[in-house]
């Protein structure tokens, strides 16, 4: 599979940088002669033919693209269902190689900055913010700086554990290959080692067998702590470090802090999972903390067998002298095995007995365990200062610090475990006990949910799992709702609670301010406001007000009630943060992270950000230590950016300007979006172009795709099923309906243009809907619309993306989608080919489902098939659901 060719290829040649052109023919090559050795020619001419095929659909003729689709169509048509099968996977795999390319160039991008010394997005932030207001003023908002990124089991990853892991080892030799250390003898070895690998990706299946249970999807999650934000954190933390000083540091007391901290819904999400339990919570946190502990006692031991400095050079501080005397005379025989091992350095036994008294934590040795993560860290701050005293500075700033960092951003529980729950779910419940009746299992449920808090509580702390989210809150009785199940489950148990209202319809959102007033009445709420200076948490959910109201309403109503929700917090003194439930496609809230911060409403951050990382964003931006680092960078530098006085100030003063403009095109696309969902039939419709149905067979992830709450079809549909199946269709119809009929309806184009520049929302949201619209492809989006057999739904839908193509590309001034986005659309135009051509072979299983009658065998070809183009499409479009 060389690199595409073609006419219209030949503009994006110059785009394409010569590294990752030559790693994207690479890759491709290999994957060609591992399907000609497996399948033959005949095989590999079926691929290169379709390939040849939907290169020539992007050329620049229109009658001949037109006719290379006909005979696209045509040709898959007449395979058999085994070889459609056959191709389908080797555009899977071409997506999932393609992919890797372009992580990898980035990291190569991103190291050749570093080498330059290009500062990166924080310290370049830092530096702004020390020029005008002031080097205190940068620490000040730097000491506020909170990023909570918590970590979701939504099933938008729909990639295999074991196509993940092939994909790894692929990017470990595509790296190897680059290092100018390698020999020719081992260049050649990589090579053999590439081949193999990627036969190994192509010959792997690419389906799961099994649906993954929730303890699958902690473990899954935990692959990104291992591998990469343990190690990452303290670099970034260290980077801040040297921004601050100016220079490298090490040798000195730091004055950058551990901002970040992970959360997580993977074992306590229940909203709509029965196989989320109270014993998954309880077992969810054990993993968590068997990773954590790990973790900390290898770092433990490894720093402390390097730091042999010998007592007559380095002397060990009064108190280190006197801990080290209390672990003799508590465990003679622990501290003598170490004692012997370490003689003359006090230091080293301080740190290797650390390590030992974590290890005996994680196996549940009461008697040498720590009772918290706060006496490890008293600990290891206890040998840094006594580095420090006998002065060595660099041992005791070094690695130190990082395992200080580290002990601070993640404790003994790794991650913050959440619980969320549905308010219809604790209105049942309640019924059922004021009835004085047996509870029901699933009310049962809910109360052993409480208990399994207080016991995480009493083991790993409070701020282990605190948080109870209520999913659609709509009045201050949902959150009551959930203090008084507590009492009567708990009955006299210490919980320390703290229940985060979910406001997700446009609806709630209005009201969430009413809402949030009335809580502030509730004893209980009081109570934990005292206890938490007047600390208060409310998530607003970004994928279901979309769904309700499109995409335009959505992003409006939501920067509306952020709005409000600040001026609520500023006039009653309350510490607002504000938890926002973004998922990865733009129909969901998605979008680059560093753009979304900062167009978030003005003083809503206030150095605080806290952000749902959903399925596949999740290894996207976690998965890769280089890649990682500068998001979280991206992210914190955003944040501090969008909470200084001048940013919050501009912000004000645009929103203001133009309120009207909101008000207005919030109206006219919600009108256009109600006007669609609303036509009769519309639900069936959706159903029968997309492969709805058969997403919510995919063994993607332990939640079902509905909430089975017994309400109607298109609010009983999850979001991420939603969003997914307008993508494979290739409509992607929730990152852009109404904002065309809005942007027309309006008609002053000099003002939008103005208010592009001028206001951060406007720009995000038209930003993100040019990223959508790039990712659609109407000739393809109307063979699966025709699949409805309902022309007015099918025009509608046409003519509402026609619009709003041509409204965007008038009020951007744009020539073309993503002009000014060089390197998105690289991506979409490197990827589009191949994404066609699964969607050809998609659109033949779903017209043989929908408008035929196949055998039973058949139709299971024909469902294998679909799931697999399913999985390849949405790993062509990365951001789908």
């Amino acid at each position: 599979m060389p690199l595409l060719k073609g006419v219209s290829r030949e503009q994006a040649r110059f785009v394409i940088p010569d590294e990752l052109r030559a790693d994207v023919r690479l890759l491709g090559d290999t994957l060609g002669e591992a399907i000609l050795e497996y399948g033959g020619e005949s095989l590999f001419s079926d691929v290169e033919r379709l390939r040849e095929l939907t290169i020539a659909v992007h050329g620049d003729d229109a009658q001949e693209a037109d006719r290379a689709a006909a005979q696209a169509e045509e040709l898959v048509s007449g395979w058999t269902w085994e070889r459609a099968d056959d191709v389908a996977r080797a555009f899977a795999c071409y997506c999932h190689l393609v992919n890797l390319a372009e992580e990898h160039h980035r990291v190569r991008a991103f190291e050749a900055g570093d080498r330059e010394g290009v500062p990166s997005a924080l310290e370049a932030a830092l530096g702004h913010v020390g020029r005008v207001y002031g080097q205190d003023e940068a620490t000040r908002v730097l000491s506020g700086l909170e990023f909570r990124p918590v970590l979701t089991a939504h099933p938008t990853e729909a990639r295999r554990r074991a196509v993940v892991a092939a994909v790894r080892r692929i990017a470990g030799l595509l790296a190897q290959r680059e290092d100018p250390r390698e020999r020719s003898t081992a260049l050649a070895e990589s090579q053999r080692l590439l081949r193999a690998e990627v036969d190994i990706l192509w010959r792997t299946a690419q389906l799961r067998s099994t649906r993954p249970t929730p303890l699958d999807e902690v473990r899954a999650a935990m692959t990104v702590f291992d591998e990469t934000l343990f190690r990452t954190l303290p670099r970034i933390y260290r980077r801040v470090d040297d921004a601050i000083a100016g220079g490298p540091t090490g040798a000195a007391p730091t004055r950058a802090s551990a901002f970040v901290r992970l959360g997580s819904w993977i074992g306590g999400d229940r909203d709509g999972n029965p196989h989320v339990t109270a014993a998954v919570t309880r077992e969810a946190m054990a993993i968590q903390s068997e990773h954590a502990l790990l973790a900390l006692e290898r770092a433990c031991d490894r720093i402390g067998r390097a730091l042999t400095v010998d007592e007559a050079t380095t002397p060990a501080s009064g108190p280190l002298r006197a801990s080290l005397a209390d672990s003799a005379a508590a465990d003679p025989e622990t501290f003598e095995q170490i004692a012997t091992r370490s003689p003359g350095e006090p230091h080293r036994q301080a740190l290797i007995l650390a390590a030992r008294r974590i290890a005996a934590t994680r196996t549940g040795d009461a008697n040498l365990g720590y009772a918290g993560a706060d006496e490890l860290y008293s600990d290891v701050l206890m040998v840094q200062e006594s580095l420090a005293l006998a002065g060595a500075p660099q041992q005791a700033f070094g690695e130190l610090q990082h395992l200080l960092w580290q002990v601070e951003s993640f404790g003994f529980h790794l991650a913050e475990l959440e619980v969320r729950q549905h308010s219809s779910v604790h209105e049942r419940a309640l019924t059922e006990l004021r009835s004085g009746g047996a509870l029901s299992g699933p009310s049962e449920e809910v109360l052993e949910t409480f208990r399994a808090m207080a016991q995480i509580q009493q083991k790993f702390g409070a701020r282990a799992c605190r948080r109870y989210v209520v999913s659609f809150t709509r009045t201050a009785d949902d959150i009551a709702a959930v203090y008084e199940l507590a009492r009567v489950a708990l009955d006299g148990v210490s919980l320390e609670l703290d229940v985060v209202p979910l406001f997700e319809t446009e609806n709630d959102l209005n009201r969430c301010v009413e809402v949030v007033v009335a809580a502030m009445q509730l004893p209980d709420v009081r109570q934990r406001m005292s206890e938490s200076q007047r600390c208060y948490e409310v998530m607003l959910g970004y994928s279901d007000s979309a769904k309700d109201v499109g995409p335009v309403s959505a992003a409006l109503a939501l920067d509306a009630a952020q709005a409000r929700l600040v001026r609520w917090a500023e006039r009653e003194a309350v510490n607002l943060t504000l938890f926002h439930g973004r998922g990865g496609a733009l129909g969901r809230g998605g979008g680059p992270a560093h753009r979304a911060v900062l167009s978030q409403s003005p003083g809503s951050l206030q150095g605080r950000l806290k952000v749902t990382e959903q399925g596949e964003v999740m290894f996207a931006r976690y998965g890769h230590p280089v890649i990682a680092e500068r998001h979280v960078e991206q992210v914190a530098a955003a944040t501090l950016l969008a909470s200084t006085p001048g940013i919050v100030h501009s912000a004000r003063e645009s929103n203001a300007r133009y309120q009207h403009l909101a008000d207005f095109l919030g109206s006219a696309a919600r009108s256009a979006y109600r006007e669609l969902v609303e036509t009769a039939g519309f639900a069936e419709w959706f159903a029968r172009v997309t492969p709805l149905e058969e997403i919510g067979q995919m063994l993607l992830g332990s939640r079902p795709a509905k909430r089975g709450l017994g309400a109607p079809l298109l609010e009983d549909v999850r979001a991420i099923p939603w969003n997914l199946a307008w993508a494979q269709a290739r409509v992607n119809l929730p990152g852009w309906f109404g904002l065309g009929s809005a942007l027309t309806a309006h008609g002053d184009r000099g003002l939008l243009r103005e208010a592009r520049l001028e206001w951060p929302l406007l720009r995000v949201l038209l930003d993100n809907a040019e990223m959508s619209l790039a990712k659609t492809d109407v000739r393809l989006m109307r063979r699966f619309l025709d699949l409805g057999e309902r022309k007015d739904l099918t025009a509608a839908v046409l003519d509402e993306h026609a619009r709003t193509t041509d409204a965007l590309l008038d009020v951007t001034r744009h020539e073309r989608l993503l002009t000014n986005q060089v390197v998105l659309g690289r991506a979409v135009q490197l990827r589009s080919p191949y994404v066609d051509a699964l969607s050809y072979l998609e659109l033949r299983a779903l017209r043989a489902l929908r408008l035929e009658e196949p055998s039973t065998q058949e139709r299971d070809h024909i469902k294998r098939l679909l799931l697999l183009t399913v999985s390849g499409v949405a790993a062509g479009l990365q951001n789908s659901g």
